[in-house]
């Protein structure tokens, strides 16, 4: 007799703290990603920590600070590693509790088919529907590729989780999950949009002139995407298409004023794609069973051979320093880990090869440290230990709130004088010096 999918769901409901008993010593798992934490889940195993030993737990940019490290500050029980740092994974690497995973983002579903293995895999979910799938929601990335290397596949359900259509790979069957835990539907995290400062506004006003009709966006979280998106809703640009690894609520704005269409993309016409959002509840109330959205996995929207294939690209990402090789530093201060490399190679790379396109790395040209002292993030060289994130050969376009320069075709010389152009002035004669020690300064 063929069970319905709501027996097998009844056959295959459990607690948290059921399927947290079933957690050995030795164990690994793969934790939800961004924003979708599977809370019940996860205080249910911090109450087994001092029960347990080398579990190790593989998490995405994880959005709210893991229970589970709160019950093990010194990590004996839990060893948490991350493929890209957010603001509580940072705080955690800096207190020694959770390590990073180099990952270029677009590899990371096949990273993981090759060369990692999860006892168990976690993911929040929306409730099953009447098929019996249950919906990735607002995070599909590397999930469903964690699900093929998983022993046992856990679904905690949320249905405060929007509906996102694919796309592809953006769901689960129920044939494929182990045990289902009915969650406490916490409300799903907001991002508010951050502030656009004086400087955001200025590198936006230069980045905006390499914007046509036509282009198909990129861009990222900050105060820049922000003053970008802004000034577009202000301009008399038409037709501009997303394919993007996360969608923003500017681009939200920017559709529902008529200026994104997706008419003259090439690949996914009339389609907003992405990987991940993350934004306020206007995002994701629009993203709710929208079929002008698309959900990916990254390997999809990451992959610069997929990109490429729709013309003019504008990919516009921050960086902390560029030095005067033009090597783009955005994920460490020195030794010290910040983010990762993340999308940021692969929107860079398929920009260009996209037909008309444009890779564009923007960033202040100061700083100001706790004691008040200026340093300029146009630098001679990198500081010690930090990691290159664009390799000189690949970076196109630069800008600051001083101007942008494309350095593609230009030799070093070139490179170093049309990067001290945009350095702020105070810091331009000295870069100059030492462009001319480090002999990549020819006049």
């Amino acid at each position: 007799m063929i069970k319905s999918v709501q027996e097998k769901y009844s056959e295959k409901l459990r607690s948290a703290a059921e399927v947290a008993r079933m957690i050995k010593s030795g164990d690994k798992l793969f934790f939800a990603e961004f924003i979708l934490h599977p809370e019940s889940f996860d205080e249910a195993l911090a109450d087994r920590a001092r029960e347990l030993n080398s579990v190790t737990i593989d998490g995405l940019c994880l959005a709210k600070k893991p229970k589970f490290t709160d019950a093990d500050p010194e990590r004996q029980h839990f060893i948490y590693n991350t493929w890209h740092f957010s603001g509580s994974d940072r705080k955690l690497y800096n207190q020694g509790i959770c390590s990073y995973i180099p990952l270029t983002y677009h590899q990371g579903p096949r990273i993981i088919r090759k060369y990692r293995e999860y006892d168990y895999v976690i993911v929040t979910a929306r409730p099953m529907d009447e098929r019996g799938y249950f919906n990735f929601g607002l995070c599909n990335s590397i999930t469903s590729a964690a699900i093929t290397k998983a022993k046992a596949v856990i679904v905690e359900v949320n249905e405060k989780i929007p509906h996102c259509l694919g796309g592809n790979q953006e769901s689960v069957h129920i044939s494929r999950v182990d045990y289902i835990i009915e969650g406490k539907n916490p409300a799903i995290l907001e991002v508010p949009p951050r502030e656009s400062n004086k400087e955001d506004i200025q590198i936006a006003q230069h980045i905006m002139k390499e914007i046509e009709n036509g282009s198909c966006l990129q861009l990222g979280i900050g105060g820049l995407p922000n003053a970008i998106g802004a000034m577009i809703a202000q301009s008399d640009l038409k037709d501009l298409g997303i394919h993007t690894e996360m969608l923003i609520d500017s681009m939200i704005d920017l559709y529902n004023g008529g200026i994104i269409t997706g008419n003259m993309k090439t690949l996914d016409r009339f389609k907003m794609v992405y990987t991940f959002a993350m934004g306020t509840r206007k995002l994701y109330d629009f993203l709710h069973n929208n079929p002008a959205c698309a959900s990916y996995p990254v390997n999809y929207t990451n992959d610069p051979r997929v990109m490429s294939m729709n013309s003019k690209i504008v990919a516009i990402n921050n960086a902390i320093e560029v030095d005067l090789f033009s090597q783009v530093c955005s994920e460490s201060a020195g030794t010290t880990q910040i983010s990762g490399t993340g999308g940021q190679f692969d929107f860079i790379f398929g920009a260009f090869n996209s037909r008309g396109g444009k890779g564009i790395i923007a960033l202040n040209s100061t700083f100001t440290d706790k004691s008040g002292k200026v340093h300029s993030r146009i630098v001679p060289t990198l500081q010690p230990g930090s990691i290159v994130t664009i390799p000189r050969s690949c970076v196109q376009y630069v800008a600051t709130e001083y101007g942008i320069v494309q350095l593609k075709g230009k030799s070093t010389w070139e490179r170093a004088k049309a990067l001290i152009g945009i350095a702020h002035p105070m810091f331009q004669d000295e870069l100059a010096k030492q462009a001319r020690e480090m002999k990549i300064w020819l006049e």
